[in-house]
């Protein structure tokens, strides 16, 4: 039983990815105050744990409703991280993430993030886990799986949020590591769609 757990923790974590998440996270929130970093980093833990536990509960429900099969829902996810990938690829070094240092944090865009961390492939992840490892219809597993990965999530976030805002202004070392998750995030999403094709057509 302990295997399972092992299992369904080690793979949320590599879905979800914290050590992206902290990238990410330093490049969007670049130039805001440490108290709107770290109100921010909150925020975000909290949404990729609602999405992720309401899929646990819920998400193969939500999918045979509207008679979408997880491989199909792999493929649509990959699509879209491979979309945000692409604009992450193709952002102009030029434009600014944010309005200044006093930007308030309602201009602050954690959308990105949140998708990535919470990705229709970490989603699928997490409904598969639910449907093979499910305790009196609770998915304790997944849940389990769900809180370690926001917990190392939340961990990484503050302390990106917690430190120095020299960091902040963007510059070329910036760029190039936007760049870089950018094709991470691509890759990430075309492996996610030939991953759910391979199944849908197997």
């Amino acid at each position: 039983m302990m295997n399972h757990y092992i299992h369904g923790i080690v793979t949320v974590l590599c879905l979800v990815n914290p050590t992206i998440c902290f990238s990410m996270f330093l490049n969007q929130m670049s130039g805001q105050s440490r108290q709107v970093r770290i109100k921010a980093a909150l925020s975000a833990t909290l949404a990729v744990f609602l999405i992720l536990a309401l899929s646990a509960f819920f998400g193969i429900d939500v999918l045979n409703g509207f008679g979408i099969s997880l491989s199909a829902f792999s493929v649509a996810g990959g699509m879209v991280l491979a979309w945000m990938g692409f604009n992450m690829l193709s952002k102009s070094p030029n434009k600014p993430d944010t309005q200044g240092t006093n930007a308030p944090s309602s201009s602050v865009n954690l959308a990105p993030l949140i998708l990535f961390a919470a990705s229709p492939g970490t989603i699928t992840g997490v409904i598969t886990l639910s449907v093979y490892h499910s305790w009196l219809d609770v998915p304790l597993v997944a849940l389990v799986a769900v809180i370690v990965a926001c917990l190392v999530m939340m961990t990484l976030l503050l302390v990106a949020a917690w430190s120095s805002s020299s960091t902040a202004g963007g510059g070329p070392f910036r760029d190039t590591v936007s760049r870089l998750m950018g094709l991470i995030v691509l890759a990430m999403g075309i492996q996610f769609g030939l991953t759910g094709l391979k199944h849908f057509f197997g």
